[in-house]
């Protein structure tokens, strides 16, 4: 499976943004696809994740409430719309591909077929 991730740019604190993430490629029953982000000097870290088949979703708790992780199987497109960003949301955003995601953990070795990522940008 390939990734390729969309969307990315600079907003102002408290703006919304909605990243794509174009899947290609063979899809697997058991694909899922994840959200990832690395902050300036920091280290990848989970952001959410979902079952292509199922739909189930999981995020980190922290962030659960400004994003939502969405597919569109047809169009072999996964989102993740995120709202009332913030400066502490600044950095590149990756989509990554896991399999059976009820076993999957968040941390990112369990993922990989990562994308080139998409700059956010949150000013103040």
């Amino acid at each position: 499976v390939r990734l390729a991730e969309s969307g990315g740019g600079l907003v102002q604190v408290g703006e919304s943004l909605r990243l794509s993430c174009a899947v290609s490629g063979r899809i697997l029953r058991s694909f899922a696809l994840g959200w990832f982000r690395r902050a300036p000097g920091k280290e990848r870290e989970f952001v959410a994740a979902i079952d292509w088949r199922e739909g189930n979703t999981d995020y980190e708790d922290s962030l659960k409430v400004r994003f939502t992780i969405a597919r569109d199987v047809s169009r072999n497109a996964g989102y993740l719309q995120m709202n009332n960003l913030q400066p502490e949301d600044t950095g590149i955003y990756y989509c990554g591909a896991t399999y059976y995601l009820e076993s999957a953990s968040h941390s990112e070795r369990d993922f990989g077929s990562w994308g080139q990522g998409t700059q956010v940008t949150v000013s103040s």
